[in-house]
């Protein structure tokens, strides 16, 4: 896999960033779990005789990863419409891969990236909570994830009074606004370490009321566990690399499209149409 490691130093929070009991600060609250979908393993031959519709999709889907390329902002296959046991045959093949992500909104959008890197099962709920979409997905990252961040985004940091004993959130802030204000679509992420800096429990509840969540939230174990959230500023992520107990080792604050971290690379995504092709002549061996 060739996902971006470690954009930043691992180190131990700085002075003032914990409270007087010693309790690391949470500057916003990310997901501590995602509710994902598991898959068995790949079926038997035997399994996908009859599974006509299934081995189209693969197809489908091996030929839309080769033209990705030229069509970099990717496309999708409602499978919605599969009968049971083709869904299945699918579900097993696709498995579950490093990245979960959900969407919130006035329904849910839950996505799962499959073992194909940069191949996405994206399912869409209503406001009931049914299940109104059942889609493939093929890119670096579906687009429904980015453009509900940046619909639910300003364009510019909401303005605040700095309080009277914040350290470092006045400026992080001001650095943030500067950022956003000059940066075009595709610039280089500009990352703010926040555990690099002195952080009182005042900065860290000032950041987190200005910068709120927004309504994506990713979760990606490529590389050790790092979350994503989205915030109300547009481009503006709040990243948490963190260790086996759910406690971050990292937080950052990341000014870019999307975080590195979370994306497929392209070189990832062309093998996934090889691995693709070679599950299919698997199944088609029966």
């Amino acid at each position: 896999m060739t996902r971006k490691e470690f954009p930043i130093p691992v180190v131990a929070i700085g002075a003032g960033s914990q409270d007087e009991d010693g309790e690391q600060l949470s500057y916003i609250e990310l997901p501590k779990e995602m509710s994902t979908f598991s898959m068995p393993s790949l079926p038997d031959p035997e399994q996908a005789r009859d599974a006509l519709e299934a081995r189209a999709v693969l197809r489908w889907l091996a030929d839309t990863i080769d033209a990705w390329p030229e069509r970099p902002d990717g496309d999708s296959l409602d499978i919605g419409v599969l009968d049971a046991h083709n869904r299945d045959i699918v579900d097993q093949v696709l498995g579950e891969g490093e990245v979960s992500i959900i969407v919130g909104g006035s329904g849910e959008t839950r996505i799962q990236e499959s073992v194909f890197t940069g191949v996405w099962r994206l399912r869409v709920y209503g406001a009931d909570g049914g299940l109104e979409r059942d889609l493939v997905e093929v890119g670096p990252i579906p687009l429904a994830a980015i453009e509900a961040a940046r619909a639910a985004a300003a364009v510019s940091v909401p303005e605040f009074e700095a309080a009277a004993d914040a350290l470092s959130a006045p400026p992080v802030l001001a650095e943030i606004a500067d950022r956003v204000a000059s940066r075009q679509p595709g610039d280089p992420a500009h990352v703010i370490n926040l555990s690099l800096l002195p952080m009182s429990p005042t900065d860290g509840r000032q950041l987190g009321e200005v910068l709120a969540a927004g309504p994506v939230r990713i979760l990606s174990r490529g590389y050790g566990s790092c979350r994503i959230t989205s915030t109300v500023v547009r481009d503006t992520w709040w990243v948490q690399y963190v260790n086996g107990y759910g406690n971050p080792m990292v937080d950052s604050i990341e000014i870019t499209d999307v975080p590195e971290v979370a994306l497929a690379s392209a070189e990832d995504i062309a093998e996934s149409a090889l691995r693709v092709r070679e599950a299919l002549e698997w199944l088609e061996a029966g």
